[in-house]
């Protein structure tokens, strides 16, 4: 399990990626740019979600492992941004990790997934509306 660490913006890990994606540093970094821009996109994705707890006033669900909160978080935001997310987690994790079998991303893979999120996290931000019997649309109350 996950312990809730200190808090990072997501645009920190989305900056960082972006540099490497313009070749600023890569000299040093060999062939492994690609893998440390996946875990460094993956991590941005990590910390909107963390946010979003957060925001609803539940922090104790960052100790849950990612995949659970993955499957908690439609019941908080927008359920096709949650499948979004959930989606390119699962991707850059699987680009993050190294496998003989497998080539590491490409540059455009890696592009698209930085454009990707530049759009996809700012919407976890957004609120649900409140249907008019005050009961948020996923029937869960904050804790509080």
């Amino acid at each position: 399990m996950s312990r809730p660490g200190p808090r990072l913006d997501p645009e920190v890990p989305l900056a960082q990626a972006d540099r490497l994606l313009r070749g600023e540093g890569v000299a040093d970094l060999r062939g492994s740019w690609p893998r440390i821009c996946a875990w460094l996109l993956r991590l941005a994705v990590e910390q909107a979600v963390d946010e979003v707890w957060r925001a609803h006033g539940r922090p104790e669900l960052m100790r849950l492992p990612m995949r659970a909160q993955l499957l908690l978080l439609p019941a908080f935001v927008d359920g096709a941004a949650a499948d979004e997310v959930g989606s390119a987690w699962y991707a850059l994790s699987r680009a993050g990790h190294l496998h003989a079998y497998e080539l590491a991303p490409t540059a455009a893979e890696l592009r698209r997934w930085h454009q990707d999120l530049r759009t996809l996290l700012p919407r976890l931000a957004q609120p649900e509306p409140t249907p008019p019997n005050g009961m948020p649309p996923n029937g869960l109350r904050p804790s509080g």
